[in-house]
């Protein structure tokens, strides 16, 4: 660092240096997308001193019309977008430019395809719209002061690894950014141009974006001046609240325009909603699912999404005041017409206000997207490939719309042994065996694991569905959604799956015959393995494979302990440790009728010592002692080949 006078020329993090090489020298594709970012983050400014200046007036300086103006000069070769919002300080300016570090650079870099077009489309989405501006300048100076303060700075860079700051006089508060253009990108000088291009990416920013208009001398049929030449101050856009307009007046265009600029998107949204809400506690809202999954689905620290407005006046975009986690994908805006402009972010977390805009805001979604699977199957189900696994957070999180959450819901079951997630729950009763009552599953750490689960061979048998359950998601949903549609879900590893109502008279005659006859083998069996299992009976589940494990109906699944141990927990610590799995042995298979006859102990010992072992990893699970099971079983091959 270099310090003259009050300036300092400073370096970028090096992620900056990589964003900027980016802007500077691939994407060319789609150049005005740096008018739309630099145009929306002067709306920002506006919105927080609007929010600001509600609890201290004097912020806005006796200047409370607040808007974005555009100036091009031809001659300079510059653009300037000049906002009077909030401002910044130095510290403001160095942090929030000097470093991206809390913009998501690491996804950011990660996301890009090296397409011209849809690495462009990532900018806005990922809070780095700024540096955008490097796409057609080759240096940019923005010179902001912070509402209240004394103090100006000027920011400027060419881009190249380095900036400078210095303080300066600015008699406005605001930012003003100027690009200075390369040699090539004249087309923007235009006035013209620039307000197409305002129309078309930023024509429902609800504060005006003006520009000045020249008016030409007006003269009279002999030519003589009847009014001078003149500049009028123009608003280029519509400058409306979009969500206040009637539904009728508002076409699919703008819609999908306005997703863009609230949801920072390329992409047209998937579906949206449109409501207002009267009475007692009135609001309007419209909300958007996207087509696609925003870039920050999976971080939990993400607030922003839907954006709270007071009477047009914004007020927070922290989503989880708005939308519960599981619904953290939808973009969009809520505007409340009864709560106090007064009112903090802090009051919010406990307003019941709130809380009731928020529930109805859910049902709203809720209802989109099951009028949307009932109207649309094949964009529901590109729905559900973006969102499911999220979606299935719902029943975990939202007791009060468990049922409703539920009958959104999406799986692959042996219907048709497809790993696609299509099968409803609905769809699933819809089918089910007269004398059947439950709705049975499998959960497991793959789909094809779950579609080779030993549990499912008597179902096959019997042509009974079973929900086949892969993702990492499933195992606390199960755990909480219980029932639907008054039917029971079961899982087809846990417990006695008294299925005894769909097995004729003979089937269950010949059932106790083998358990008399095969009784004394489950019993030394068991001695055999010890502690390591609850009990050995005999299975009336398997018809392939020659064992399986069983665990209790209110014992965790083993692939719930599997997934809690590889997340480093520690079984015992948390009173999970135990319980101990039944195992089950098929009585018709080849293995169990050979070790019913085996005379030799040690060899009785090894082949159950395998089974039992064999029965762990059909569960997907891990041997404690890998090498033992094949020495055993190394042991008992050779035995063949003798």
């Amino acid at each position: 660092m270099t310090v003259e006078a009050n300036k300092e020329t400073l370096g970028f993090q090096t992620e900056v240096k990589h964003l900027l090489h980016l802007m500077i020298h691939s994407l060319y594709s789609n150049k005005e997308i740096f008018l739309r970012e630099l145009i929306s983050n002067g709306s920002d400014a506006a919105d927080k001193l609007r929010f600001e200046a509600l609890s201290n007036d004097s912020l806005y300086e006796g200047d409370s019309e607040l808007k974005v103006r555009l100036e091009f000069d031809k001659d300079a070769k510059t653009i300037s977008i000049i906002d009077n919002g909030i401002g910044m300080t130095r510290e403001e300016v160095q942090e929030h430019i000097g470093t991206i570090a809390k913009s998501g650079t690491k996804q950011f870099f990660e996301k890009l395809t090296g397409d011209q077009v849809k690495d462009s489309e990532l900018i806005g989405q990922f809070g780095v719209g700024f540096y955008s501006a490097f796409i057609v300048a080759d240096k940019v100076t923005l010179t902001t002061r912070k509402a209240g303060a004394s103090e100006a700075v000027r920011w400027e860079s060419a881009g190249e690894g380095e900036y400078t700051l210095e303080s300066v006089d600015k008699a406005s508060r605001g930012t003003e950014i100027t690009l200075h253009l390369k040699d090539g990108e004249e087309e923007f000088l235009d006035g013209f141009r620039l307000r197409s291009i305002v129309k078309k990416f930023s024509d429902h920013i609800a504060i005006p974006v003006v520009m000045d208009n020249e008016i030409p001398a007006e003269t009279d049929d002999d030519g003589n001046e009847t009014a001078p030449a003149r500049v009028e101050e123009e608003t280029v856009n519509s400058a409306s609240a979009l969500w206040k307009m009637s539904k009728e007046d508002i076409s699919d265009e703008e819609y999908n325009e306005f997703y863009k600029h609230v949801g920072h998107d390329f992409q047209d949204p998937l579906v949206h909603v449109h409501s207002k809400v009267e009475g007692t506690n009135e609001y309007t809202l419209l909300l958007y699912v996207p087509a696609r999954a925003p870039f920050d689905l999976w971080d939990r620290d993400a607030k922003h999404g839907v954006k709270l407005y007071i009477k047009k006046v914004f007020i927070t975009d922290d989503a989880e005041q708005l939308m519960p986690r599981y619904l953290r994908f939808i973009r969009g805006v809520i505007d409340a017409d009864s709560l106090p402009l007064n009112v903090s972010r802090e009051i919010l977390q406990q307003s019941k206000q709130i809380a009731t805009i928020k529930g109805g805001a859910v049902k709203k979604v809720l209802g989109l997207l099951d009028n949307l699977a009932n109207t649309d199957a094949e964009k529901y189900a590109e729905f559900w490939t973006t969102f499911g696994n999220v979606i299935k957070e719902g029943p975990i999180e939202d007791a009060k719309n468990k049922d409703r959450v539920a009958k959104l819901l999406r799986f692959a079951s042996t219907h048709t042994d497809s790993e696609k997630q299509d099968v409803s729950l609905a769809d699933y009763v819809s089918r089910m065996k007269e004398e059947q009552d439950k709705i049975y599953y499998v959960t497991a750490d793959s789909f094809s694991a779950a579609k080779s689960s030993p549990h499912l061979e008597i179902f096959r048998k019997k042509g009974i569905e079973v929900l086949l359950l892969s993702d990492r998601v499933d195992e606390w949903l199960v755990s909480s959604l219980t029932e639907f549609d008054g039917k029971h879900l079961q899982s087809v590893a846990k417990g006695d799956l008294d299925l005894d109502k769909l097995d004729t008279e003979e089937e269950k005659k010949e059932q106790e015959e083998v358990n008399k006859d095969f009784e004394s083998v489950m019993k030394q069996i068991k001695e055999v393995l010890g502690d390591k299992v609850n009990e050995v009976k005999v299975s009336h589940r398997l018809t392939a494979s020659p064992a399986c494990l069983v665990t209790g109906d209110y014992d965790m699944s083993l692939n719930m302990e599997r997934i809690m141990k590889e997340a480093g927990q520690d079984m015992s610590m948390m009173g999970m440790g135990g319980s101990k799995p039944t195992l089950e042995i098929n009585p018709s298979h080849a293995i169990v009728e050979a070790i019913k006859n085996e005379q030799d102990d040690d060899r009785f010992a090894d082949i159950t010592n395998i089974l039992f072992d064999q029965a762990i990893l059909s569960e997907g699970g891990q041997l404690d002692d890998p090498a033992a099971f094949v020495h055993k079983l190394n042991g008992l091959l050779q035995s063949l080949l003798k």
